[in-house]
């Protein structure tokens, strides 16, 4: 059972990255291990990641009251259709299904193979580099307004990647939009915007098991998520800035140091591969 004081640092973790496309599932995994902690399970992670989302509900509130409002009258005005923010509301539809249907399909495997650290490990190397071919070779011309439905399907088939702890589902879904020549922040923001719908239906999914007899208890959960919301918020607003002006290769090179790291942990019987 997670206690207090495990809530409280598996929230920071959650909180702290979500949004950096290093994998909040994978760390939240990696950290319990690492502090000899039971696995926390995807159930906890998914009811956590209710917070960070809650972080880009309010932080880009005017953005999705715009794409709601816009898109629910497009339904009754055809000549609103045309609008971006109706356009970008059938985007994050559409590029969610894929999501959905393949998490609901893999929900066994996602709960235990995908947990497995040398899973992890490998997806954070390999995913790693992506990121930063991805980053090298993007062109970064095309903004928000220039996204069309085979972009956003495409981003939304990256997202499913995210069901395999130590992808990253902004890792994922932002590789794919500078591979299509998306600019870093435009990237950046679909990505968080495409996760809403996707993450909110998980956590409620799994948020019917907490408080079971294998799960962590409701109070404990409810203060990780609450810390990872205020956290989250944090993250998003520094993350946005930075990529005016950076780029993604400090996250690379992390992902790659701390893949290798794990393999050698566990390779050397110091931390154990599955939960």
């Amino acid at each position: 059972m997670i206690g207090w004081g495990q809530a409280i640092i598996l929230g920071i973790v959650q909180g702290l990255t979500e949004f950096l496309p290093i994998s909040s599932s994978g760390h939240v995994r990696i950290v319990s291990a690492l502090l000899g902690w039971q696995d926390p399970g995807a159930a906890f992670t998914a009811v956590t990641q209710l917070g960070t989302e809650t972080a880009v509900l309010v932080y880009f509130r005017k953005d999705i009251w715009e794409i709601v409002t816009t898109w629910l009258e497009s339904l009754r005005r055809p000549a609103l259709r045309r609008e971006p923010a109706a356009r970008i509301g059938w985007y994050v539809i559409l590029g969610t299904l894929p999501i959905g249907l393949i998490g609901l399909a893999l929900q066994s495997t996602i709960e235990t193979t995908f947990r497995d650290l040398r899973v992890i490990a490998l997806t954070l190397i390999v995913f790693g580099v992506i990121l930063g071919i991805a980053d090298k070779l993007g062109r970064g011309e095309r903004t928000m307004q220039d996204l069309n439905l085979p972009h956003a399907v495409t981003i939304g088939l990256a997202q499913c990647l995210a069901l395999i702890p130590g992808v990253s589902r902004s890792g994922g879904t932002i590789s794919a939009g500078l591979l299509l020549g998306y600019s870093r922040e435009a990237a950046a923001r679909y990505a968080f915007l495409l996760a809403v719908p996707a993450v909110l239906a998980s956590g409620l999914l799994e948020l019917t098991k907490i408080g079971g007899s294998n799960t962590p208890a409701w109070g404990p959960t409810i203060a990780a998520t609450l810390i990872a919301f205020v956290i989250g918020y944090a993250v998003i607003a520094w993350l946005l800035r930075y990529l005016s002006h950076g780029s993604f290769r400090p996250f690379v090179i992390y992902r790659i140091v701390l893949g290798l790291a794990l393999i050698a942990l566990v390779t050397v019987g110091a931390l154990p591969a599955l939960p």
